[in-house]
């Protein structure tokens, strides 16, 4: 009995070092791990004869999965091309493999068909108006000469990521094409993602009389978001969320070229200048995106939540004015 009873404490050991381990993987991304299933990982009542070899170290096919999913180290064992492996080049037990391009997520999505459908083989990596990257689809990246037309035209009835399913509609940026001012937000809200437009609420209503107090019209300028899908509860956009929509933002930018882009809030301004600074460090101060100003400032439902930040608001939409009032052609 009292080898049974160590037996038993030293697999329950185990077992928790090896949920501590699961657990790291899966804040590195690691959807599975081959070799070990649910039933492996889980405790299972000792037995006498197997009571010497409890206290084994980790199943090789932990360690092994470990080591190849970390950033830093080499991988362990060859990997495709890229993109990274996802979800959709392992379907489940009875499901069909699906196509390896981002316009076809995962098998537990409700598949949609799009407007154009890209080539079946991702792009190599290249140099975009965004940096040397590994494109979604070819549909991702831009072409000399397009329009906006030709933008929504890509974007199609997109599925490039999860927030395609709870959506009602697409909330493509609107305005003026040529106009000189720009406002950037994180992404739709329930008003806009019902309506279809961009900051209809009561954000959007604050956000046209800030337009109005420097002296235009939401008919002058551009309004747009980093994604056009509304995330679930107006959570925040993720990383990869983020990083899959903001290519046609940026197509976008580099067709209008406005003189001054106005990011409204963190989020917004995290991803479109790539900066780990806060919006509370850098709202007020011009900063630069390929030529263009940019100028931080609060999102207008944060002043909702706090009305007496709009006085660094109207500080920094003053700036901005008088930026345009003095390039004015």
């Amino acid at each position: 009995m009292e080898e049974q009873a160590k037996a038993g404490e030293v697999l329950k050991s185990l077992a928790e070092d090896v949920a501590e381990v699961a657990a790291y993987l899966r804040e590195l991304g690691v959807e599975g791990l081959e070799g070990l299933s649910a039933e492996a990982a889980a405790p299972t009542p000792p037995r006498r004869e197997q009571a010497p070899r409890a206290a084994a170290s980790v199943p090789p096919a932990l360690r092994r999965n470990a080591s190849a999913e970390r950033p830093a180290p080499t991988p362990q064992r060859p990997l495709p091309p890229p993109p990274p492996p996802s979800k959709t080049q392992r379907p489940r037990a009875g499901e069909t493999a699906a196509p390896p391009d981002i316009l076809y997520q995962s098998s537990d999505m409700p598949t949609k068909k799009p407007v154009r459908k890209p080539s079946p083989d991702p792009p190599e990596p290249r140099e975009t108006l965004f940096g040397d990257i590994t494109p979604k689809d070819d549909l991702s990246l831009g072409r000399p000469g397009e329009t906006f037309e030709d933008i929504r035209a890509d974007i199609g009835e997109c599925v490039r990521c999860p927030l395609h399913q709870g959506r009602t509609h697409i909330v493509h940026t609107e305005g003026q094409t040529a106009a000189r001012l720009m406002f950037v937000g994180e992404a739709p809200g329930a008003d806009e993602d019902e309506s279809g437009r961009p900051f209809v609420g009561r954000a959007g209503q604050l956000l046209n009389k800030i337009i109005e107090a420097i002296g235009l019209k939401r008919e002058d300028v551009l309004i747009g978001n980093v994604n056009r899908c509304r995330p679930p509860g107006n959570r925040t956009p993720t990383t990869e969320e983020a990083r899959t929509c903001k290519p046609f933002l940026l197509r976008e930018i580099n067709v209008a070229r406005p003189d001054v882009i106005v990011v409204l809030g963190n989020t917004a301004m995290k991803n479109l200048l790539d900066t780990k600074e806060g919006i509370t460090r850098l709202r007020g101060q011009f900063q630069d995106y390929r030529g263009i100003k940019v100028m931080p400032t609060f999102h207008p439902a944060y002043l909702l939540r706090d009305p007496s930040k709009k006085r660094e608001v109207w500080d920094d939409m003053k700036k901005v004015r008088d930026y345009l009032n003095s390039t004015k052609k």
